[in-house]
Parts: structure tokens; sequence; C-alpha cells
């Protein structure tokens, strides 16, 4: 027997029951999710208009329980092209094990007005489910269009997540301190750091990380070199450049991502630097980037296609399970980092002398 068709472009949808009520497509969203600061009156019209139309805002779950093949959307804007393939590669292998269909649409623009149409194009795809990995797991305007219409949401690597939704990530600030010891560990004690996008939380979490091992050594964070990347490749440039050319450079580098690093690197190259002998540069995320420059980057290994894979899973499982009109329980999938050493850390060069002075002195 065929399977039931997904639903039709013109089915009923959230929008058509705020024209019918008079009221906006987000009070009807309140109305179905029980949400307070709703006028008794309003909650009648919207629920007359609900019945009068026939529309179930739980398209998604009906969909899974026909045996219907879902159409989940995937919104993106990662300047890292890296950390994006790893990501697309995750999603496209958990949406074929699950049997569900993932439509794929960039959105660029930081301009809250412009994300809000993009989110709305897409919505008009029939998307009946949505993952959103950084930096568009912090955008506020994508966050209520989707909220409003209705459509369930995965957040990556959102770092304050509300109470009623669904999120994957790392723990940052975890995998920070953890790298910034190591370098500590090897003997440095100048150490800079590239800051990721000033507006992801993850760039926060990242430095607060870098600061606190600082911290923990007797080191004035305040005092460490600083420069203010984006995560892509060209901010890496900028940032590296910047820190190398300071009076007192500092003799170990942490980048807030792999792309920034590889460019911190390759600027060491220019300026006659020797990766790690003169100069220790590590970064984040450990995407392909990570071997595909020389030397080979020490990093933090971030799970990127296995956090796709979790937030697919983790949005599906909720669209078969979550009733019409019931609250989201919050509920939070915290994958495992790793440090990645290779050959692009060593200890700094006053250690590498010294040592090699006590060599040649016993031999």
């Amino acid at each position: 027997m065929a399977k039931p068709s997904r639903r039709r472009r013109g089915a009923t949808t959230i929008e058509d029951v705020a024209r019918a009520a008079g009221v906006s497509a987000m009070t009807v969203s309140r109305v179905i999710n029980h949400g307070n600061n709703v006028r008794e009156s309003t909650r009648a019209a919207v629920l007359e208009a609900i019945e009068q139309l026939n529309y179930s805002p739980n398209t998604a779950a009906r969909s899974l329980a026909a045996g219907a093949a879902a159409h989940i959307g995937l919104l993106y804007a990662n300047p890292s092209a890296a950390y994006l393939a790893q990501f697309l590669i995750g999603a496209l292998h958990a949406a074929r094990s699950a049997g569900v269909h993932l439509v794929i649409e960039s959105c660029e623009s930081e301009d809250a007005d412009e994300q809000a149409e993009v989110t709305r194009r897409f919505a008009t795809s029939d998307v009946e489910g949505v993952i959103l990995p950084p930096p568009l797991s912090e955008s506020q305007p994508i966050m209520a269009e989707l909220d409003a219409m209705g459509i369930p949401v995965v957040t990556v690597a959102m770092g304050a997540p509300q109470d009623d939704s669904l999120n994957v990530r790392i723990d940052d600030h975890a995998a920070a301190l953890e790298m910034t010891r190591y370098l500590l560990e090897l003997g440095h004690r100048n150490i800079g750091f590239i800051k990721g996008h000033p507006n992801h939380i993850a760039s926060h979490d990242r430095h607060r990380g870098f600061c606190d091992a600082l911290t923990e050594a007797g080191i004035d964070c305040d005092k460490a070199p600083c420069e203010q990347g984006y995560f892509s490749y060209r901010s890496g440039l900028t940032a590296g450049e910047r820190m190398l050319a300071r009076p007192d450079a500092p003799t170990a580098i942490f980048a807030s991502n792999d792309d920034m690093a590889a460019a911190t690197i390759s600027v060491a190259h220019r300026m006659g630097l020797i990766v790690p002998d003169d100069i220790s540069i590590v970064g984040f995320d450990d995407t392909a980037l990570a071997t595909s420059v020389w030397p080979e980057l020490t990093t933090v290994k971030q799970p990127i296609s296995a956090m796709a894979e979790a937030a697919l899973e983790l949005l599906i499982a909720d669209m078969r399970s979550h009733p019409a009109g019931a609250r989201r329980k919050f509920t939070e999938r915290v994958l495992s980092h790793a440090m990645i050493i290779r050959e692009s850390s060593g200890p700094p060069p006053g250690a590498r002398k010294a040592k090699k002075n006590k060599l040649a002195r016993s031999a």
C-alpha cells in the first residue's frame, strides 16, 4: 500500500488562523502552547478559528506517525566552510538513516528583518522541523518566526537555550580551559588568544575558559595578548598579523577555531617564524583544515558531524512523541570533546634552548 502523501502546500497555516481570529501568529502560538498573557476573549477567538479551519499545528508528528517522509529544514550561515562541510555530512547521514528529507537553505544576513524574512520564506517550503547550527542557533528573529509558526526547532551550540528548547552542544568553557592548561604545562606564560565572533556565546565561553586557566596559573588575563576574530580565515589573518607584530609577541597563540589558527600559521610562515620552534599555534574544532596545513594543527576536537546527527535524532524523537499543543520540556545533549595533539605546539623557544644546552653539556 502506498504511503500517505505529505501535507499539501495549501493546507491551513498558523497565519490563516491568525487572520481568521484577527490576531498575530505569535498570539496563536501562545494559545497553542498554553502561554500566559493572553486574554480569555482572544484565546476563545483563536480556539474557535482553529476549530473552524480544522488546523492542526503538529503536522510533523502526524506525518511521522503515518509513515510519511518528513521534511526537516537546516538553516546555515557559518563562516567556516570546513565546519559547515562536516556538519552537513552528519546531518545528511542522520537524515538518510531516519528516512527524512533534508531541506538546506543559507541565511547569510545579520540583519534581523532579513533573517525573519528568510525564515518565513523557508517555512513555506513545508519544512516540519528545523535544525539551527551556529551562529543562527542564537538568532532571536529566526527563533521568534519559527515559534510563531509552531515549527519545532533544535539548536546546536546554543549557549543559553530556553526552558522548553532542544539543544546539542559541547562544553566550550571546559575545552578551552583544557587547551590553555596544556600550553601552560608546556612552559608558555605569554599566551595570546584570538576571539571568535563577539555575537556568539561559544566565543565568550572559550575566552572565559582561557582566562580561567591563566588565573589558575597566577597570570593576569587582562594583560594577555588578545585580538578579535570572527571565525573566518580572513579575520584570522588580520588578528594573527596584529598579534605577531606586537613588540612582546606571545610564544603561543590559541585561536578560537581552526580557520583562524590556520591563518595565523600562514602569517607566521610569512614572517619567517618556524612553528612550533619559534611559536606554538593551536585551534579549536578539528575540522579537515587542521590536517591540511603544515605543520598539522593541535586543536580541540569538537564532534561536529556527531552533533549534527544528535540534533536531527533529538528533533525527530521530539516530533514523534510531542502531543499537539503540549509544552516541550528542555532537552539537551552535551557531547564530549577531546584534545588532539599534533605538530603545531611545543615548549616555548627559551625552554627549547635550555634543553638543548643541557643535552649538549651532558654529552
